[in-house]
């Protein structure tokens, strides 16, 4: 290990003292704009590193992926598997399903909005009305048309005539908290079997006079193993994904 190190430094040192040899260097400056033209460009890479900034967080609030991981982080507590399964592992199957049920959303807003405007047929602002227009008709659909109705009566507007009129700022909040519901609605249905699972064994060990016995520790694999027989996986994630409209 020690002789590569020593080799690599040597060709380090050897490039370095080479004449021939040039270093780029870079340089950033700082100037007010001219024209219109450079403070127009200037926002649009302003509003291009905002998106990437704010990207994680549009996935969280404009995709399924609040349902998926709310409902795995019921399940698990449910089943009283404390970190089985990780916590990573949960996040990144909800991703890998959010992606899979948001691919034809995804699939349209590109053609629709963003292939034609890196052909310059559109410019940047239809470009984003219709990329938009996808992910805005798949979370009203799966929104509750009370939650839509708070957020206008919030902000004191006119109920709209058409799904054009409904601003982003109203689907965005309305949706999260239609998932978030949709979530709980899922997760007390999940928490009722495993519930009777952990009172029956409570009931049997008390009648035999094992109250110092924790009952989870004797429910726990029962519940795993009604979990599996089920085939608990398909069930939960077939069900899930034919819960989204």
């Amino acid at each position: 290990m020690l002789k590569y190190l020593f080799l690599f430094l040597t060709l380090g040192s050897a490039l370095f003292a080479a004449e021939s040899v040039t270093i780029p260097t870079m340089s950033f400056n700082l100037a007010a704009p001219q024209t219109p033209q450079q403070l127009v460009s200037s926002l649009n890479v302003l509003v291009v590193l905002t998106l990437l900034f704010l990207a994680p967080s549009m996935v969280l609030v404009m995709t399924t992926f609040t349902r998926f991981i709310i409902v795995f982080g019921f399940l698990r507590q449910a089943m009283g598997t404390q970190q089985v399964p990780p916590t990573q592992l949960l996040v990144m199957l909800a991703m890998i399903l959010t992606f899979f049920v948001m691919e034809p959303v995804g699939t349209k807003a590109y053609d629709n909005g963003i292939k034609p405007y890196i052909a310059e047929k559109i410019g940047y602002e239809e470009a984003f009305t219709r990329t938009a227009l996808p992910f805005k008709n798949f979370m009203i659909r799966n929104t509750r048309e009370k939650d839509l109705a708070l957020f206008f009566r919030i902000r004191k507007m006119q109920n709209p005539q058409s799904v054009a009129d409904v601003p982003l700022s109203i689907v965005i909040p309305a949706f999260v908290i239609s998932e978030m519901k949709t979530a709980f609605e899922i997760g007390f249905l999940i928490f009722l079997p495993f519930l009777v699972i952990d009172m029956v064994v409570a009931s049997i060990l008390m009648s035999m006079g094992m109250m110092m016995l924790p009952p989870v520790m004797i429910s726990l694999p029962f519940k795993v193993l009604v979990f599996v027989l089920i085939d608990g996986w398909n069930l939960l994630i077939g069900n899930l994904i034919a819960s989204i409209k």
